[in-house]
């Protein structure tokens, strides 16, 4: 055979192959025919109809070989729809490993970012704090001395009180979610 005819045969197989895939793969997606039967060996007239025309369309094709029987198409259809079946199983089970990936690998990553940041600003709340108690301890000394400067005083110990109440609550609000499960 020569490589024009060898060629030609098959992209023709080629072809055909496509076609009774693409066939199988809807017969497998379309709705099961058998539930909807007329009685008459369990198969409706459409489907009757278009095995025996496809049994009366000749035992050949264009080029003139043998077409397989329909036996064996229909051992391809269910083939290819449990081909599909198990496709969607995948599918699903893909969807689920990815979810519960997730939530193994970015839970505690989520958790324990949160965590950090609340020991940073803790920490750059602590360092407001400290800057108010020196502020405090100068205008202390100050205010013994005799200095009528109540007001700063008074500023600096709200300012002291209030960023370490926010550097001690976010210790302890980072503790709580470190221990979280």
């Amino acid at each position: 055979m020569d490589r024009v005819r060898f060629g030609r045969a098959l992209g023709i197989g080629a072809r055909q192959a496509v076609k009774t895939l693409v066939t199988a793969v809807d017969a497998a997606t379309a709705e099961n025919p058998s539930a909807k039967s007329t009685g008459r060996g369990g198969t409706t007239g459409s489907a009757r109809v278009g095995a025996d025309s496809a049994r009366t369309a000749g035992a050949q094709d264009r080029t003139g070989a043998a077409t397989a029987p329909p036996r064996a198409a229909e051992t391809a259809v269910k083939a290819a729809a449990r081909t599909v079946l198990q496709a969607r199983e995948a599918r699903k089970g893909i969807g689920r490993g990815t979810r519960r990936f997730g939530e193994a690998v970015w839970g505690p990553f989520v958790r324990l970012s949160g965590v950090l940041w609340l020991e940073v600003s803790g920490v750059l709340f602590g360092l407001f704090a400290l800057g108010a108690l020196g502020y405090l301890w100068k205008l202390r000394g100050a205010w013994h001395a005799g200095a009528d400067d109540a007001r700063s005083l008074l500023g600096a110990a709200v300012m002291f009180a209030l960023f370490g109440y926010f550097c001690v609550s976010n210790f302890v609000r980072a503790r709580r979610r470190e221990r979280r499960q």
